[in-house]
């Protein structure tokens, strides 16, 4: 498995623009948000039988949260634990949503949408397509280059 050094260095190949590498650190965790709240409204606990007041929390979201979580922890301990706050953030972040009774779908679609279209067109200004053309784990990377770029160093030099 590649290192997290090598991964972060490839990302950020594709994100040496400013105005890029700043889209990117704004509609990263927009996505990462959204996407989970998408994965959220797929109530896989219904489907598998799960009782009643636990099937809301069994849903592709956290069904999924697992395996990703194994392979940020086979990067660094680190990366695992600042991407488990992430989600639990989330998490927090789509129940006040639902609690509020906002349409989360609704929502969520557009604002993933319109995340995407600014990533599209920071790697436009870029000259560069976007990393995960090359690589779908790359859309795992983009959430730790905005911790490594803005929140915590996860390498140390």
């Amino acid at each position: 498995m590649r290192k997290l050094q090598t991964f972060l260095d490839a990302y950020a190949e594709h994100h040496r623009h400013p105005l890029n590498a700043l889209i990117h650190c704004v509609c990263v965790p927009l996505i990462t948000f959204t996407s989970l709240a998408l994965l959220w409204l797929v109530p896989v606990g219904r489907w598998l039988g799960v009782a009643a007041p636990l099937a809301p929390y069994v849903n592709l979201a956290t069904l999924l949260a697992l395996p990703i979580f194994v392979f940020y922890i086979r990067l660094s301990v680190l990366a695992a634990l600042l991407m488990a706050l992430w989600f639990f953030a989330s998490v927090a972040g789509i129940m006040a949503i639902q609690a509020a009774g906002l349409p989360l779908l609704a929502i969520s679609a557009g604002l993933w949408l319109l995340a995407w279209v600014v990533q599209i067109y920071g790697h436009k200004i870029e000259g560069k397509k976007p990393s995960f053309f090359d690589d779908l784990v790359f859309l795992l990377i983009g959430p730790l280059y905005v911790n490594d770029k803005l929140f915590v160093r996860l390498v140390r030099n």
